[in-house]
């Protein structure tokens, strides 16, 4: 099938949401953010309006749509995306941090070298071809200091080698640790099992790829889930099992990382913030729970 849709002007893309039942209050505003914000872009946050409409092949909007809704929805998922990416960095320093130091400490400067400490060896050498990679267009004081200073070994000390490493390298880098001990003591500062952890970093990848490239975030489905830990008993009853793939159960464990790693940030309550703050979205479509503000982990240390 050959597509024929022709492009349309701002006010024929007004004219179209209009005639499907969007109310448009103010088309000088509406006009406005389509200049600037891709009418296919907002599409994705008029799809849970949308109804069957009369016509095969066309769309219509449920009674009480209006524009402003659209926009309200889209800076929703704007604020929580940046919210989002605020936690992750976090962690992502954090993590980088105890995998270079308790490596370090128990193994020695060097020690990612060895092949011996890793479960795939495959796996290890195709991470090492990506941090030399990383290292030899790396231009940074500490890279441009090590290689004028040291011919051997060839890369840097791990912990200015975690500094190179992508998230998601970061994540491969930890999950092929053959020694449960490495992964134990790296995860015993975030008071949940190393399995927890090594999901989480894998999960919260592929969320910051999400959010990275300006995606929809406030509804999606995940792709890749994260496992929910049982214990400790209070942080478990805070996820929501029955919505595993949806962005609440990655909110309560980035609230309850956050509270280790960043007890001062006020995170927790810029979160509890924004969904009050926004009566309209259809918090069922987030994974959320009923009672969920009340439960310790949004109702205490989130002033």
């Amino acid at each position: 099938m050959k597509y024929a849709k022709p492009a349309l002007s701002l006010d024929e893309q007004i004219d179209q949401l209009a005639r499907r039942g969007m109310a448009i209050p103010n088309r000088d505003s509406a006009a406005h953010y389509l200049r600037h914000i891709n009418y296919y872009r907002l599409r994705a946050y008029w799809l849970p309006y949308e109804i069957p409409a009369q016509i095969d092949g066309d769309h219509a909007f449920r009674p009480g749509t209006a524009f402003p809704h659209i926009i309200e929805l889209y800076t929703f998922d704007r604020r929580l995306r940046l919210l989002v990416m605020d936690a992750i960095d976090r962690f992502e320093v954090s993590l980088r941090t105890r995998w270079a130091h308790v490596l370090a400490t128990r193994h020695g400067p060097h020690c990612y070298l060895d092949v011996e400490l890793f479960r795939r060896p495959r796996e290890h050498e195709k991470c090492l071809e990506r941090l030399r990679q990383e290292y030899g267009r790396g231009h940074e004081t500490f890279v441009s200091h090590y290689k004028a200073t040291y011919t051997d070994p060839a890369l840097p000390p791990i912990w200015a080698a975690a500094e190179l490493l992508t998230f998601g390298q970061l994540s491969l880098w930890f999950q092929n640790l053959k020694a449960g001990e490495d992964r134990v003591e790296i995860a015993s500062a975030y008071g949940v099992d190393e399995q927890i952890v090594k999901s989480a970093a894998h999960h919260f990848t592929y969320i910051r790829n999400v959010c990275a490239h300006h995606s929809r975030l406030w509804n999606r489905e995940m792709t890749i889930q994260m496992k929910q830990p049982k214990r400790p008993e209070w942080l478990g009853c805070a996820f929501h099992e029955a919505a595993p793939r949806r962005i609440y159960n990655t909110l309560v464990m980035l609230g309850h990382l956050l509270s280790i790693i960043s007890p001062g940030s006020g995170w927790k309550a810029h979160v509890v913030e924004l969904i009050h703050g926004h009566p309209h979205v259809d918090l069922a479509a987030m994974g959320f729970p009923r009672g969920w503000a009340d439960l310790p982990l949004w109702s205490e240390g989130t002033a």
